[in-house]
């Protein structure tokens, strides 16, 4: 597998990331069918685990700080809490698929994730706005909420960064610049053709309201990491 972006498909998430999902596990398989979703919205209508839910039979658990239905449970994702939440909702150790949306703190979440918890398949939002050769992220705010600007989550260079030392490598990211996928290392071998990051970053290819790609500016700054 090469390009990621010729198995985009647009079926109940935002952009083409169920189809570039059904690819990956077409090469890797599954084990429990098992995943987890935070920022799933707040009835689930719109989000990266539905097709699977509905078309392939798989279950999980959503999570939404805003969530209008049962099935979701309605919770406030921070690095504080994360591993309380996964033991709450008893997630196994190893899942097939984590995703990862909640529009500010995500690498924060996923970096305070203990070891113990292991998702095959990594789906997270980045920071398109930010260059590719920026390690770049907000500086952590357990109350964080998005006010639609371009101070949010973190750069792709950060969350792959990041990856790395959780043991996963990043396969490639959605035409939009929206969403990044990572794959754990042991699944990778004669399975995918990593390329440099350079050559899977995707800019902002998103409109905003008034016209423009991308995300408004904010006037803050992100944090470096190196």
């Amino acid at each position: 597998m090469v390009d990621l972006n010729r198995f985009e498909k647009q079926i109940y998430c935002q952009n083409g990331e169920a189809g570039i999902l059904e690819a990956i596990f077409r090469r890797i398989g599954t084990t429990n069918k098992f995943y987890v979703e935070f920022g799933s919205s707040f009835d689930g209508s719109e989000c990266n685990t539905r097709f699977f839910r509905e078309k392939r039979g798989w279950s999980g658990i959503l999570m939404d700080a805003e969530a209008a239905l049962p099935i979701i449970g309605k919770e406030f994702v921070t690095a504080e809490n994360i591993n309380f939440l996964f033991e709450k909702y008893k997630v196994p150790g190893e899942f097939d698929l984590l995703s990862i949306d909640i529009d500010g703190n995500d690498y924060w979440v996923w970096k305070a994730l203990r070891a113990e918890y292991s998702p095959r398949v990594v789906v997270i939002e980045y920071n398109a706005n930010v260059p590719v050769n920026r390690s770049a992220v907000v500086e952590y705010d357990p109350h964080f909420r998005w006010d639609d600007t371009d101070y949010y989550g973190a750069s792709l260079l950060a969350l792959t960064e990041l990856a790395a030392t959780k043991g996963y490598s990043l396969l490639g990211c959605e035409s939009r610049g929206i969403n990044a996928f990572f794959v754990r290392n042991d699944l990778v071998k004669d399975n995918f053709a990593l390329r440099d990051i350079q050559e899977v970053y995707k800019p902002p290819r998103y409109e905003r309201e008034g016209g423009g790609l991308g995300h408004h500016p904010s006037g803050r700054a992100m944090k470096n990491l190196r």
